[in-house]
């Protein structure tokens, strides 16, 4: 039992069960439940309107096609995939996300074990790292945690390809991170790891060749995705997810917004500050044991890392999950730190208490108060008064959730909007058929519409020119 609780894959294991609770829940988390509902709105729609995966599609289609210059959806369509075999459930995922992470966590563990860190560090730094922000988003429809996993997979067949040589290493190597690139461009902080294995003349040159040639396809294949076909898909169709901003301006974003940005690192990274602290000691540890080629792999990751914080600028400070693709640098030194401790219990005490700290900062996200349930019942009304290709406005303030749980494709409007009478005709000239609208002022009861569903939460109105 002790070799067991030892392993760093029972810990694994032990950690996606913890995380299978509340896996089948619908995407009513207070925390980005929009991203989430964007995700699966695509995977849904390659379903239900087109299963050709480079042309990604949402619900908010303004009357138009909802084509979306995006990230690779490699994972939406795994969910696809899944629903055409099973049917389509939201759950699913969820689900993939937590195997393809668990994954990323386990190969994350072997890339450190075999590369010299020894048994402990490797380790420690794989428990903190699944502890870490990793923890909760892993489990979330959303590609931040699976892309970064698919690299380090890909880093890792890499690795073993310059130790044994073999070709379908190699082609599992351009594989897994072709899939990771492409599904977040900032996980190619991870492609730092290569570094150390393809200057190390330990191994044979031509293998450290083959495998920096090898490089080229995952790094051609982004480009092609995000610098051509998305620029197509944005032109042709007017839709593009997120290009960031301008360096310069996401340089003065992040300038003139230092404390959010260090709250990224000081307490998102891990979801606490313990092993923020180890993070600190261990970058500390490094100058002061004059360990300078680890200091310099992380400085040359970091360095990435930082490009792409410029590149996103707002929303990296916004969004907690832009810390994502550093954190496995962050839990590498958090790891060195604890590992040099001799005291066993000051060891232990650390680590389960930086574990605890992480989790229970994050266990609130699995599970749901009950108070949003109400819009489950969403597409269940929009059944009762609308067909399936009706299109219709909802108010969801830039949220996509609503529309997506509606079941329906339209537009996604503020409230002001909806009293905005120019804006009203101009919904009813494009074939917009149905306002729905949420938690409504008694103003907008007067619209010029037919009111044709109606509770404490949802009004349902039909414009005058379309009733039969």
């Amino acid at each position: 039992m002790k070799k067991t609780l030892k392993k760093a894959e029972f810990w694994i294991l032990i950690i996606m069960a913890i995380r299978l609770i509340g896996i089948t829940n619908a995407p009513l988390e207070a925390g980005h439940n929009w991203r989430q509902a964007t995700g699966l709105m695509v995977a849904r729609n390659f379903l239900e309107t087109n299963a050709n995966i480079l042309y990604p599609r949402i619900d908010e289609t303004n009357g138009a096609s909802g084509i979306i210059a995006m990230e690779f959806p490699s994972l939406n369509y795994l969910h696809f995939i899944l629903s055409k075999i099973l049917g389509y459930t939201h759950w699913y995922g969820r689900l993939l996300n937590l195997i393809i992470s668990s994954m990323g966590l386990l190969y994350f563990y072997r890339i450190l074990s075999k590369s010299g860190f020894g048994e402990q560090i490797s380790f420690v730094s794989t428990l903190i790292l699944a502890s870490s922000i990793w923890f909760s988003f892993s489990r979330k429809m959303m590609p931040d945690t699976y892309a970064v996993s698919l690299v380090i997979i890909g880093v890792y067949y890499g690795f073993i390809y310059l130790k044994e040589g073999k070709l379908h290493q190699l082609i599992l190597y351009i594989t897994f991170s072709s899939l990771g690139l492409l599904s977040k461009i900032p996980a190619l902080t991870c492609f730092v790891i290569l570094i150390p294995l393809l200057t190390n003349s330990v191994y044979q040159a031509p293998k450290r060749i083959a495998l920096g040639v090898a490089t080229i396809f995952p790094l051609l294949l982004t480009y092609l995705w995000y610098f051509q076909w998305n620029a197509h898909l944005a032109a042709e169709y007017g839709y593009w997810y997120n290009i960031g901003k301008p360096m310069s301006q996401g340089f003065m974003d992040i300038l003139t917004h230092l404390p959010q940005t260090f709250h990224r690192f000081y307490f998102d990274a891990f979801s606490g500050y313990i092993h923020f602290i180890l993070f600190i000691t261990g970058l500390i540890l490094l100058l002061y044991n004059k360990t300078l080629k680890m200091l310099l792999y992380f400085l040359a990751a970091f360095g990435v890392f930082l490009m792409y914080m410029f590149k996103s600028g707002y929303f990296f400070y916004h969004h907690n999950y832009y810390i994502i693709p550093f954190v496995p640098f962050m839990a590498l030194l958090a790891g060195y730190a604890l590992s040099q401790i001799k005291s066993t219990w000051i060891f232990y005490t650390l680590l389960t208490l930086g574990i605890a700290e992480g989790l229970a900062n994050q266990y609130h996200d699995f599970f749901l108060s009950g108070k949003e349930n109400y819009k489950l019942e969403l597409e269940n009304i929009m059944e009762k008064v609308s067909k399936k290709d009706d299109l219709i406005a909802i108010n969801g303030d830039g949220n996509p959730q609503l529309i997506y749980l509606a079941h329906r494709k339209g537009w996604i409007c503020s409230t002001a909007q909806l009293a905005d009478t120019g804006y009203l005709a101009n919904l009813a000239s494009n074939n917009c058929r149905y306002l729905v609208i949420h938690g409504y002022p008694d103003k907008l009861r007067n619209l010029n519409t037919e009111i044709v569903f109606e509770n404490e939460y949802f009004l349902v109105a039909r414009f005058q020119q379309h009733s039969p």
